[in-house]
């Protein structure tokens, strides 16, 4: 698929973040625009958003992506009304960080339900239509630098997105005599809402080494704009592995190059962020915020 102009594109997390600009992207290179997310107000604007700039909204849907039922129940009147889709962007999630022994049952499954099971839920009830109408078509899955790379505290989160990642390169072979291309989206640091949210179980952020580690994670942050960008060079250049910045595209190359020393440099960021977390518990105090809203990829 080589331009948007005229394909009707499905977007989920459209609300905020990289969901949002990759709307606004779309529908400047004229794409006919369904988003979902599950924050309606912010989804309200990012319509109006696109409308103000003469961009088409065919609808916007408030929905939870991990709802089976009410994304059926929205694919169906979409495909009565209007016909298979020519592209599907899987872009929303949530971000739960934390130790395996802080983890709870409920992180691991809020974290799964949302970045893995609710992209499974588009798949199926998108992707099927789109394969028996014949006409080619894209699907967009972002991932994170988590689902390439073995970072601390990142077990649930990477559970989720190593999982969507290998979805995605199953699929990519899968639909390929479909005339289906896919693209896999492995973002760093955005700046979007999720970056202040993400939940870090047991964790104060207010501590100030936590600081210090989030801001040298924000330090290397890119506009969502930016990522919205890539995504659609992406699209049009049936390009699978997206990266969004230069620094998790070097990661990936030394993790696959250089087996031993990225073991040792996992091994030395896991044993920084320890410290961190045994220091915290030296003075315990509950520190656990609300689950992030799954808005951004």
């Amino acid at each position: 698929m080589k331009d948007l102009d005229g394909r009707l594109c499905l977007i989920t997390g459209a609300a905020s973040g990289i969901g949002r600009a990759t709307a606004v992207a779309a529908a400047g290179a004229g794409a006919q625009l369904f988003l979902t997310d599950i924050a309606a107000d912010g989804l309200e604007q990012t319509a109006e958003l696109v409308r103000a700039a003469g961009g088409r909204v065919l609808d916007a849907r408030a929905l939870d992506i991990r709802d089976y039922d009410a994304v059926t129940l929205w694919a169906e009147r979409i495909h009565d009304q209007y016909g298979s889709l020519d592209a599907v962007m899987n872009i929303a999630g949530i971000a739960i960080w934390g130790t395996v022994e802080n983890l709870e049952h409920r992180h691991w499954r809020s974290v799964i339900d949302v970045n893995l099971m609710g992209p499974i839920h588009i798949i199926e009830n998108f992707l099927p239509p789109m394969v028996r109408a014949g006409r080619g078509g894209h699907l967009v899955n972002v991932s994170s630098a988590a689902g390439l790379l073995a970072l601390p505290w990142h077990a649930a989160y990477s559970a989720s997105k190593f999982g969507l990642r290998g979805i995605s390169e199953v699929l990519r072979f899968d639909l390929e005599r479909h005339g289906i291309g896919v693209s896999l989206v492995v973002p760093g640091a955005v700046r979007t809402p999720l970056v202040g949210s993400a939940q870090i179980v047991g964790i104060d952020r207010d501590d100030p080494r936590v600081r210090r580690l989030t801001s040298r994670f924000e330090g290397h942050a890119v506009a969502p704009e930016k990522v919205a960008e890539r995504i659609l060079d992406g699209v049009r250049h049936n390009r699978f592995l997206v990266h969004t910045s230069a620094d998790i595209r070097i990661g990936y190359w030394f993790a696959r190059k250089f087996a031993l020393p990225y073991e040792k440099v996992m091994r030395t960021a896991n044993r920084q962020f320890s410290r961190v977390l045994e220091a915290q518990q030296r003075t315990p105090h509950d520190t656990t915020p609300e689950p992030a809203n799954p808005g951004d990829g």
